[in-house]
Protein backbone atom coordinates (compact mmCIF):
# COMPACT_ATOMS: atom_id res chain seq x y z
CA UNK A 1 0.00 0.00 0.00
CA UNK A 2 0.90 3.10 -0.43
CA UNK A 3 1.80 5.19 2.49
CA UNK A 4 2.49 8.88 0.76
CA UNK A 5 0.49 11.79 2.65
CA UNK A 6 0.10 13.14 -0.72
CA UNK A 7 -1.59 10.18 -2.29
CA UNK A 8 -5.11 11.43 -3.37
CA UNK A 9 -6.54 7.88 -3.14
CA UNK A 10 -6.30 7.67 0.46
CA UNK A 11 -9.99 6.77 1.31
CA UNK A 12 -9.87 8.96 4.77
CA UNK A 13 -9.53 12.42 2.96
CA UNK A 14 -6.28 12.90 4.36
CA UNK A 15 -4.11 12.22 1.27
CA UNK A 16 -3.86 15.96 0.12
CA UNK A 17 -4.91 19.32 0.02
CA UNK A 18 -4.88 19.39 -3.55
CA UNK A 19 -1.95 21.36 -5.74
CA UNK A 20 -2.82 24.76 -3.78
CA UNK A 21 -1.75 23.45 -0.37
CA UNK A 22 1.21 21.77 -2.22
CA UNK A 23 2.45 24.89 -3.70
CA UNK A 24 2.24 26.45 -0.59
CA UNK A 25 4.28 23.94 1.60
CA UNK A 26 7.00 24.25 -0.83
CA UNK A 27 7.37 28.31 -0.92
CA UNK A 28 6.24 28.55 2.65
CA UNK A 29 9.31 26.54 4.38
CA UNK A 30 11.41 23.49 3.19
CA UNK A 31 10.31 21.95 6.44
CA UNK A 32 7.82 19.54 6.75
CA UNK A 33 4.44 20.89 8.43
CA UNK A 34 1.19 18.90 9.49
CA UNK A 35 -1.60 19.14 6.50
CA UNK A 36 -4.39 20.74 8.94
CA UNK A 37 -1.36 23.37 9.77
CA UNK A 38 -1.05 23.79 5.65
CA UNK A 39 -4.46 24.68 5.82
CA UNK A 40 -4.61 26.86 8.38
CA UNK A 41 -2.31 29.02 6.53
CA UNK A 42 -4.03 28.70 3.88
CA UNK A 43 -7.44 30.05 5.29
CA UNK A 44 -5.57 32.56 7.05
CA UNK A 45 -3.92 33.55 3.51
CA UNK A 46 -7.83 34.01 2.24
CA UNK A 47 -8.49 36.27 5.52
CA UNK A 48 -5.13 38.40 4.60
CA UNK A 49 -6.23 39.04 1.15
CA UNK A 50 -9.49 39.86 2.12
CA UNK A 51 -11.52 37.33 0.81
CA UNK A 52 -14.02 37.09 3.59
CA UNK A 53 -14.38 40.13 5.99
CA UNK A 54 -14.14 40.45 9.66
CA UNK A 55 -17.84 39.69 10.75
CA UNK A 56 -18.30 37.63 7.41
CA UNK A 57 -19.23 33.65 7.68
CA UNK A 58 -17.17 31.65 6.12
CA UNK A 59 -17.75 28.27 4.11
CA UNK A 60 -18.73 25.24 6.35
CA UNK A 61 -16.29 22.42 7.11
CA UNK A 62 -17.77 20.59 4.23
CA UNK A 63 -17.05 22.97 2.04
CA UNK A 64 -13.61 23.94 2.74
CA UNK A 65 -12.78 19.97 2.69
CA UNK A 66 -13.90 19.89 -0.74
CA UNK A 67 -12.24 22.96 -1.29
CA UNK A 68 -8.33 21.98 0.02
CA UNK A 69 -9.31 18.24 -1.15
CA UNK A 70 -9.32 17.17 2.47
CA UNK A 71 -11.05 15.52 5.36
CA UNK A 72 -13.34 17.60 7.59
CA UNK A 73 -11.61 16.48 10.43
CA UNK A 74 -8.60 18.42 8.75
CA UNK A 75 -10.64 21.25 8.36
CA UNK A 76 -11.77 21.47 11.68
CA UNK A 77 -8.90 21.19 13.78
CA UNK A 78 -7.70 24.29 11.64
CA UNK A 79 -9.87 26.10 12.17
CA UNK A 80 -10.03 25.46 15.98
CA UNK A 81 -6.61 26.49 16.06
CA UNK A 82 -7.88 30.03 14.32
CA UNK A 83 -10.58 30.16 16.75
CA UNK A 84 -8.36 29.82 19.61
CA UNK A 85 -5.76 32.62 17.71
CA UNK A 86 -8.96 34.70 17.72
CA UNK A 87 -8.74 35.01 14.02
CA UNK A 88 -12.61 33.30 14.35
CA UNK A 89 -15.47 33.00 16.11
CA UNK A 90 -18.01 30.11 16.38
CA UNK A 91 -21.38 30.30 16.85
CA UNK A 92 -22.80 27.66 17.66
CA UNK A 93 -26.29 26.55 15.15
CA UNK A 94 -25.01 29.70 12.89
CA UNK A 95 -21.32 29.01 11.62
CA UNK A 96 -17.63 30.41 12.17
CA UNK A 97 -16.95 33.62 11.57
CA UNK A 98 -14.54 36.19 11.04
CA UNK A 99 -13.20 37.92 14.26
CA UNK A 100 -14.34 41.35 14.21
CA UNK A 101 -12.86 44.16 16.67
CA UNK A 102 -16.11 45.37 16.57
CA UNK A 103 -17.63 42.34 18.78
CA UNK A 104 -17.52 42.99 22.69
CA UNK A 105 -15.94 40.39 23.76
CA UNK A 106 -12.39 41.16 21.97
CA UNK A 107 -12.39 45.30 23.03
CA UNK A 108 -11.17 43.87 26.31
CA UNK A 109 -8.40 41.14 24.82
CA UNK A 110 -6.30 44.20 24.13
CA UNK A 111 -7.36 46.51 27.03
CA UNK A 112 -6.59 44.28 30.30
CA UNK A 113 -7.75 47.08 33.33
CA UNK A 114 -9.87 45.94 35.58
CA UNK A 115 -11.27 47.20 38.10
CA UNK A 116 -11.12 46.23 41.84
CA UNK A 117 -14.33 44.10 41.59
CA UNK A 118 -13.30 42.27 38.68
CA UNK A 119 -15.48 43.71 36.46
CA UNK A 120 -15.26 45.33 32.94
CA UNK A 121 -16.11 48.66 33.09
CA UNK A 122 -16.89 50.83 29.66
CA UNK A 123 -14.61 53.38 28.92
CA UNK A 124 -14.61 56.80 27.01
CA UNK A 125 -11.82 57.50 25.04
CA UNK A 126 -10.75 61.58 24.58
CA UNK A 127 -8.62 62.68 21.94
CA UNK A 128 -5.80 65.01 22.26
CA UNK A 129 -4.06 65.09 18.80
CA UNK A 130 -3.21 63.33 15.79
CA UNK A 131 -0.54 63.91 13.64
CA UNK A 132 1.83 63.23 11.00
CA UNK A 133 5.77 63.30 11.50
CA UNK A 134 8.73 61.79 10.91
CA UNK A 135 9.82 58.48 12.56
CA UNK A 136 12.26 58.67 15.82
CA UNK A 137 14.83 55.80 15.14
CA UNK A 138 13.81 53.71 17.79
CA UNK A 139 9.63 53.93 16.31
CA UNK A 140 11.07 52.90 13.12
CA UNK A 141 13.39 50.09 15.01
CA UNK A 142 9.75 48.69 16.20
CA UNK A 143 7.67 49.31 13.57
CA UNK A 144 10.54 48.22 11.25
CA UNK A 145 10.67 51.37 8.82
CA UNK A 146 13.56 53.26 7.86
CA UNK A 147 14.31 56.44 10.33
CA UNK A 148 12.27 59.81 9.31
CA UNK A 149 9.71 57.31 7.28
CA UNK A 150 6.54 58.76 7.83
CA UNK A 151 4.33 58.05 10.61
CA UNK A 152 1.03 58.91 12.38
CA UNK A 153 1.15 59.66 16.39
CA UNK A 154 -2.00 59.91 18.28
CA UNK A 155 -2.20 60.65 21.87
CA UNK A 156 -6.00 60.22 23.91
CA UNK A 157 -7.03 59.83 27.51
CA UNK A 158 -9.45 57.02 28.65
CA UNK A 159 -11.77 57.78 31.35
CA UNK A 160 -13.33 55.23 33.05
CA UNK A 161 -16.68 55.78 35.72
CA UNK A 162 -15.41 59.71 34.67
CA UNK A 163 -12.16 59.31 36.14
CA UNK A 164 -9.00 59.66 33.83
CA UNK A 165 -7.16 56.47 34.07
CA UNK A 166 -4.90 55.69 30.97
CA UNK A 167 -3.08 58.10 28.86
CA UNK A 168 -1.53 56.62 25.32
CA UNK A 169 0.85 57.22 22.92
CA UNK A 170 -0.35 55.31 19.66
CA UNK A 171 2.54 55.19 17.02
CA UNK A 172 1.27 53.93 13.31
CA UNK A 173 2.92 53.78 9.82
CA UNK A 174 1.90 56.31 8.12
CA UNK A 175 1.82 54.24 4.90
CA UNK A 176 -0.93 52.18 5.91
CA UNK A 177 -2.43 55.01 8.17
CA UNK A 178 -3.15 57.57 5.12
CA UNK A 179 -5.68 59.81 5.59
CA UNK A 180 -6.28 59.22 9.35
CA UNK A 181 -6.80 62.88 10.64
CA UNK A 182 -7.95 63.86 14.51
CA UNK A 183 -11.48 64.75 12.68
CA UNK A 184 -11.67 61.31 10.87
CA UNK A 185 -10.73 59.78 14.79
CA UNK A 186 -13.85 62.01 16.24
CA UNK A 187 -16.18 60.96 13.49
CA UNK A 188 -15.83 57.50 13.96
CA UNK A 189 -17.76 55.94 17.16
CA UNK A 190 -16.35 52.39 18.06
CA UNK A 191 -13.39 50.89 19.50
CA UNK A 192 -9.87 52.49 17.60
CA UNK A 193 -9.34 48.98 16.20
CA UNK A 194 -12.31 48.33 14.81
CA UNK A 195 -11.72 51.60 12.84
CA UNK A 196 -8.63 50.49 11.95
CA UNK A 197 -9.74 47.02 10.77
CA UNK A 198 -12.79 48.73 8.92
CA UNK A 199 -11.40 51.64 7.09
CA UNK A 200 -7.94 50.84 7.08
CA UNK A 201 -8.05 47.18 6.19
CA UNK A 202 -5.19 46.60 9.37
CA UNK A 203 -6.11 44.14 11.63
CA UNK A 204 -4.60 43.74 15.16
CA UNK A 205 -4.00 39.81 15.45
CA UNK A 206 -1.57 39.86 18.85
CA UNK A 207 0.54 42.24 20.56
CA UNK A 208 3.99 41.86 22.96
CA UNK A 209 3.60 44.25 25.95
CA UNK A 210 6.89 45.36 28.75
CA UNK A 211 4.90 46.23 31.89
CA UNK A 212 6.77 48.15 34.30
CA UNK A 213 5.97 50.91 37.67
CA UNK A 214 7.16 54.10 36.95
CA UNK A 215 7.05 57.47 38.90
CA UNK A 216 4.63 60.03 37.02
CA UNK A 217 6.64 62.96 34.99
CA UNK A 218 4.95 66.33 35.57
CA UNK A 219 3.59 66.47 31.78
CA UNK A 220 2.21 62.92 31.92
CA UNK A 221 1.24 63.50 35.96
CA UNK A 222 -0.97 66.97 34.48
CA UNK A 223 -2.75 65.47 31.85
CA UNK A 224 -3.85 62.32 34.36
CA UNK A 225 -4.52 64.43 37.39
CA UNK A 226 -2.01 63.24 39.80
CA UNK A 227 0.88 64.70 41.71
CA UNK A 228 4.24 64.51 39.69
CA UNK A 229 6.28 61.32 40.72
CA UNK A 230 2.59 59.17 41.83
CA UNK A 231 2.95 55.48 41.16
CA UNK A 232 2.02 54.24 37.68
CA UNK A 233 1.95 51.53 35.62
CA UNK A 234 3.61 52.19 32.32
CA UNK A 235 2.56 49.30 29.07
CA UNK A 236 4.66 49.25 25.98
CA UNK A 237 2.84 47.56 23.08
CA UNK A 238 3.82 46.62 19.75
CA UNK A 239 0.95 45.03 17.80
CA UNK A 240 0.92 42.71 14.44
CA UNK A 241 -1.41 42.05 11.86
CA UNK A 242 -1.23 39.15 9.44
CA UNK A 243 2.60 38.33 8.86
CA UNK A 244 3.67 39.25 12.29
CA UNK A 245 3.90 42.60 10.74
CA UNK A 246 4.04 45.21 13.37
CA UNK A 247 1.85 47.79 12.75
CA UNK A 248 1.35 49.77 16.10
CA UNK A 249 3.44 50.80 18.80
CA UNK A 250 1.32 51.77 21.75
CA UNK A 251 2.96 53.32 25.03
CA UNK A 252 0.51 53.82 27.80
CA UNK A 253 0.53 55.23 31.50
CA UNK A 254 -1.95 53.44 33.40
CA UNK A 255 -3.80 55.09 37.17
CA UNK A 256 -4.14 51.41 38.96
CA UNK A 257 -6.02 53.02 41.98
CA UNK A 258 -9.08 50.71 42.00
CA UNK A 259 -8.08 49.09 39.21
CA UNK A 260 -5.39 46.25 38.15
CA UNK A 261 -4.00 44.44 35.21
CA UNK A 262 -4.92 41.22 34.21
CA UNK A 263 -3.03 38.98 31.86
CA UNK A 264 -4.13 35.30 31.42
CA UNK A 265 -1.16 32.92 30.86
CA UNK A 266 -1.41 29.77 29.41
Amino acid sequence: MNSNPANPANPNGQGAAGEAVSAAAATASPTFSPLYQQIKGLITQSLESGEWKPGEIIPSEVELAARYKVSQGTVRKAIDELAADNLLVRRQGKGTFVATHNEERAQFRFLRLLADDGAEHPHVSRLLECRRLRASAEIARQLDLKPADPVVLIKRLLQFDGEVTVLDEIWLPGAVFRGLTLERLSEYKGPLYAMFEAEFGTRMIRATEKIRAVAAEPSVADLLHVPAGFPLLSVERVSYTYGDRPVEVRRGWYVTTGYYYQNDLS
